[in-house]
């Protein structure tokens, strides 16, 4: 029995961990690197294991930087079965099909810009295409629920568990056994903040022997979500007296689903205009939305008491769907009174782009961060107080008022992780991932483990005893 780690090691995206027991190979998630170009290229680099000889993809959950990378693995020759939950399952679909779409049209633009340089004929290959995407749905199997173990082969059960993180979201334990000893590994995934909207909290978690856990906040304590949603509110309202638009970058998975949550509530309660438009312009935002109405299984009481009194948990009046380019192109001509929803929430792709470049130096709007941006992003560079950004070639001023909103974070804190690693009992090990350097070395002081490890990429340990 080992474990391996290739990605989010000593840093925060890319999440891919790698356990063989027996004669079987099990792959927990398989996301891309985001953020700046170095990071970017490791997308293009082996993955430290051969694809090809890998039986199982377990999927926690699907953000991009844990699915991001299954069209390429499998592209390399993946041919064994993805187990996920049935919500993370149609939200996979969704991520992963973006993502290959942004693949190609990244491909074509640096082709372009090649030209342009006088490299003719050099044409850029996408990391991955659309087809390769379509291609990876094919090894979807089981849908696992949650508490529910399932069987790999005969020496291995994996447990899906509610991680509270985003829908369908779920830490796993694998239970092994090899040579007449037996081990427990507990994945956290990535876990949720609790008391927030919509989604249940975590689950507790099993009794494990070695952990494998997500420190992305593990220094840090967040913001009550009451306070800031109250903050939110007091941002719009500002930036609407001062005349100008309010830009949300925002991830398209769970964390818009909670802004339409609150603003549904703000309008509901009298703390934000009736009239108050909102555009929520991402095709893909639109279509997660959509998939959260289709899954109420996921839902904490109140959003399910809403569901089943045929009430829209995110819906009201002043919201509108740009799902068209030419739609999302007429919001740069309202020069106030909006709320523009895009993404990318680190500001890596996607429309929020154009719209900062419509609106980052208008020192009458507004710009507000509601999620974590990862080192090298634009996102970063804007939250650290940059006084000039770059965006599509061109030298934007930073003008605008800059909102950094911690409370609506997807990740549990310093002491929610904590609390939920001292549930597990007093693991052999924990092996900390998915966090900044500095960020892990401080969370590591203070768990109560007999040995931790930051592991470094591709480095394997035996899980024996």
């Amino acid at each position: 029995m080992n474990i391996s780690f290739h990605g989010a090691d000593r840093g925060v995206t890319g999440s891919c961990h790698l356990v063989q027991c027996g004669d079987k190979q099990v792959l927990i998630d398989c996301g891309l690197y985001q953020g700046g170009h170095e990071l970017r290229e490791e997308n293009r680099k082996p993955f430290g294991f051969d694809p090809a000889a890998v039986d199982y993809l377990l999927l926690t959950h699907a953000h991009l930087d844990h699915c991001g990378r299954i069209p390429l693995l499998v592209q390399q020759g993946f041919r064994g079965e993805i187990i996920t939950t049935s919500a993370s399952r149609e939200l996979a679909r969704l991520v992963m099909l973006d993502s290959a779409n942004l693949q190609e049209q990244e491909a074509q633009w640096q082709s372009r810009k090649a030209a342009r340089h006088g490299q003719k004929g050099e044409q850029i290959a996408p990391l991955y295409t659309l087809l390769d995407a379509l291609n990876s749905l094919d090894y979807f199997g089981r849908s696992a629920q949650y508490g529910k173990p399932l069987r790999l082969g005969e020496n291995i059960r994996a447990t899906f568990i509610d991680a509270g993180h985003i829908l369908g979201s779920a830490c796993v334990l694998l239970e092994l056994e090899e040579g007449g000893e037996q081990r427990r590994v507990l994945f956290s995934g990535d876990l949720g903040y609790s008391n927030r909207a919509i989604l249940r909290d975590s689950a507790p978690p099993p009794q494990a022997d070695v952990v494998v856990m997500e420190s992305t906040y593990g220094d840090r304590l967040h913001k009550q979500l009451q306070p800031s949603i109250d903050e939110l509110y007091e941002a719009v309202s500002d930036t609407f007296q001062r005349g100008g638009n309010v830009i949300i970058p925002s991830f398209a998975l769970e964390r818009t689903q909670e802004i339409l949550y609150a603003f549904r509530e703000g309008v509901e309660s009298g703390q934000l205009p009736a009239a108050m438009q909102v555009f929520l312009d991402s095709p893909m935002a639109i279509s997660a939305t959509e998939i959260f109405q289709r899954h109420p299984e996921c839902y904490d009481k109140k959003t399910g008491k809403l569901f089943r009194k045929g009430e829209d948990p995110f819906g009201f009046p002043g919201l509108h769907f740009t799902r068209e380019t030419r739609d999302s192109m007429a919001l740069n001509q309202i020069a106030a009174g909006a709320v523009i929803i895009a993404g990318s929430g680190m500001c890596t792709g996607g429309r929020v782009r154009h719209h900062l470049k419509h609106n980052l130096w208008r020192r009458d709007s507004s710009v507000i961060f509601v999620g974590f941006a990862a080192r090298g992003t634009l996102a970063r560079q804007i939250v650290d107080g940059a006084k000039q950004v770059r965006i599509y070639g061109e030298e934007i001023r930073v003008r605008a008022k800059i909102y950094t909103i911690g409370g609506f974070s997807a990740h549990a804190d310093r002491d929610e992780l904590l609390a939920w690693h001292q549930q597990i009992g007093n693991p052999d090990t924990t092996y900390l991932v998915h966090g900044e350097e500095q960020v892990m070395a401080s969370f590591a002081d203070q768990l109560k483990s007999r040995r931790v490890i930051m592991p470094e990429l591709h480095q394997s340990f035996g899980l024996a005893t």
